[in-house]
This record gives C-alpha cells, sequence and structure tokens, in this order.
C-alpha cells in the first residue's frame, strides 16, 4: 500500500488517501483517491499481483473510447509496476440500481435498452488481431472447470469411466454449436457489476445514456451470443424466462438492424443462445468452486443454484442438451452433502 500511495502521489501530488471501493473475483484491487487541488475523483487499479492484465486492460480500454464508447480513460500508467489511474465513472453499478427495492420497470427497460445498443455497438468494433480467439482449446478449458473444481473439488466425485464419457458428450456438442456461430469482439463479462450508469442519467438527463464499460480486460473474438447471453442470465440477479427473451429479442432486432450476422429468425438465435449459455453456466459454476476452494472466497457458492436452474431451463427447452439435465440428476441421487 506505501508503494502505491507512493506512485499515486508522483501523479498526482494532491491525491488523499487510498479508499477501497471493490473486491475483485482475480487479482486486481480497485481504491478510489480525491485530488485535493483540482476536486476530481480518480480511481486506482492495483494489479500488482497480475501485471499481465495490464496490457490487455489499456489496449481494450483505449479501443472502446476510440470508437465511441464509455470506458474509463487512462490518466496514467506504470505496467512495470501493475498500476493505472483511472477516470472515476462513479459509484453506483447497473446492479445496484437493479436490486433497489421498489424499481421501476420503466427504469430496469431503460438500463437495459442503454447496455444493448452499446452492446451493438462494441460487437461492430472490427476484431483486432491483437485479441485472442475464443477457439476450441479455450471453450474446453473453460468448461473443464466444471468437472475439475466443482465435481472433483468441491462434491468429491470421481470424474472418470463413464461419467467422463457423459460429460465429453456433452461437451462436444456445446463446444460445436458455439464454433458454428459469427464471431464478434466478445467483452466475456457484459453483466450488471460492470456496467455503469452515467452521472447524466442518474441527473435526469436523456442525452447520454451510455453505460460505463467495465472488467473488459479478458475480451476475446468469439461467438455473438456470449455478451447476450451475459446480460440477460446475469450471475447475480435473474428474471423471469419471458422478460430475459423480450430483451433478448429486442438486442436481435437492434443487432440485425445495425448489420451483424445475427441469424435471420430469433428462434435460432434463442437457441445459439441457449447452448452458448449453457457453457458459460457451466465454467462459472466451476469458476465459483475454485473462487471458494482456492482463493478463499466461499460467497460466490450461493449463486450457484442460479446457473442450475438456467441449464435446467436450457435442457427442458433443446432436446440435444437432455443427457445433461439427466446426469443433474444422476449426480443429485448420489452426491454427499459437503460443506463449502
Amino acid at each position: 500500500m506505501d508503494a502505491l500511495q507512493h506512485w499515486v502521489r508522483q501523479q498526482v501530488p494532491a491525491a488523499g488517501p487510498l479508499v477501497p471501493v471493490s473486491g475483485d473475483a482475480g487479482f486486481r484491487r480497485y481504491y478510489r483517491t480525491h485530488d485535493s487541488g483540482s476536486g476530481q475523483s480518480l480511481v486506482v487499479m492495483d494489479a500488482s499481483a497480475d501485471k499481465a492484465s495490464c496490457l490487455p486492460f489499456t489496449f481494450i480500454a483505449e479501443l472502446l473510447i476510440n470508437h465511441g464508447l464509455n470506458a474509463p480513460h487512462i490518466l496514467a500508467r506504470d505496467l512495470g509496476l501493475g498500476y493505472l489511474l483511472l477516470e472515476d465513472l462513479g459509484d453506483a453499478t447497473y446492479l445496484d440500481l437493479l436490486n433497489e427495492p421498489g424499481q421501476s420497470i420503466d427504469t430496469v427497460d431503460r438500463l437495459y435498452t442503454a447496455a444493448i445498443e452499446a452492446l451493438v455497438h462494441l460487437q461492430n468494433i472490427p476484431c483486432s488481431e491483437q485479441l485472442p480467439r475464443y477457439d476450441e482449446a479455450l471453450l474446453r478449458r473453460e468448461l473443464a472447470l466444471f468437472p475439475d473444481w466443482y465435481l472433483q473439488r468441491h462434491l468429491q466425485l470421481t470424474v472418470d469411466g463413464e461419467l467422463r464419457q457423459r460429460l465429453d458428450a456433452i461437451f462436444d456438442v456445446l463446444v460445436a454449436r458455439a464454433l458454428a456461430q459469427p464471431t464478434v469482439l466478445v467483452h466475456r463479462d457484459y453483466m450488471p457489476r460492470n456496467l455503469m450508469p452515467p452521472r447524466s442519467m442518474l441527473a435526469g438527463d436523456t442525452d447520454d445514456e451510455r453505460p460505463g464499460i467495465l472488467d473488459f480486460q479478458d475480451a476475446v473474438c468469439g461467438p455473438i451470443s456470449y455478451d447476450p447471453i451475459c446480460l440477460f442470465k446475469d450471475a447475480f440477479i435473474s428474471w423471469p424466462e419471458a422478460r430475459s427473451v423480450s430483451w433478448l429479442e429486442q438486442y436481435w432486432q437492434r443487432a440485425r438492424s445495425s448489420g451483424l450476422a445475427v441469424p435471420a429468425q430469433f428462434s435460432t438465435f434463442y437457441a445459439d443462445c441457449d447452448f452458448m449459455g449453457a457453457q458459460r453456466h457451466l465454467k462459472v459454476i466451476g469458476i465459483f468452486a475454485r473462487l471458494c476452494h482456492r482463493d478463499g472466497k466461499p460467497k460466490y457458492l450461493e449463486d450457484v443454484p442460479r446457473f442450475f436452474d438456467y441449464l435446467l431451463g436450457a435442457c427442458a427447452r433443446r432436446p440435444e442438451l437432455a443427457p445433461l439435465a439427466q446426469l443433474f440428476d444422476d449426480i443429485s441421487l448420489a452426491t454427499p452433502k459437503v460443506d463449502a
């Protein structure tokens, strides 16, 4: 902390103390400081434990800003130390607003409409050669998190023999469906916790409702349905399926009108989303188990049932996913109760 504070004051001599503003599922930490000279609030990113994440962060931030999206401007950087000084986009996230008691559906729809517009804009950015590809190897590494961390580490199941074969067959279907989709720039965590309503919107100004976009450093070039699934099947807040489908169709219509290569029929795109969602949901369940058992962050496991609900809904709609629902049934019968 002394080293970080020293670096911040080299950039901003009148900077105040660093106040934590956010935890992170990774190894980055964020702090807010106040420049008493200018009166400006600033955010400091400490990625000293994961310096490799700084370069993608700076590259994607500048890419988004240069294409008219609302991402934090980088005011100073030291990639060797893993420190960034960022524009402060505010305190409230979409998730904070959506979780407020009594929030009107008009406000919720307004937030999601703005998020859809920004997402379509983001997906129309040409995929840079510098971006990693969401290829088969990456898709399978992500899927492996489910058996490795949830089934084996959390539930203490042995994943081999018939169970391994059944999982592999399901994974083959999910990977094939993902790779068959058109590719675009993919944020990979385009969800309410990583979107911020602009201060002007909170003040009642409707001229600029572009959400502030955060946590984009893991962006890749990949399947077009991935980010819509992140937005409408969130890790920390759920909506009735009919409402999610209504927003998904709104996105599909907007994407088509913008020239994005979504399928000509919404029903086809909805199916693509279910298969892509199944891959993501299995991955996230594995990540949440890893956060618990490797990183000492058990709170994430509280949201695992939400992802099983998403998965079972997709299984009910898509006959190709029926083997996954059967696998869940078989595991639940044989699974001992294990404390986090």
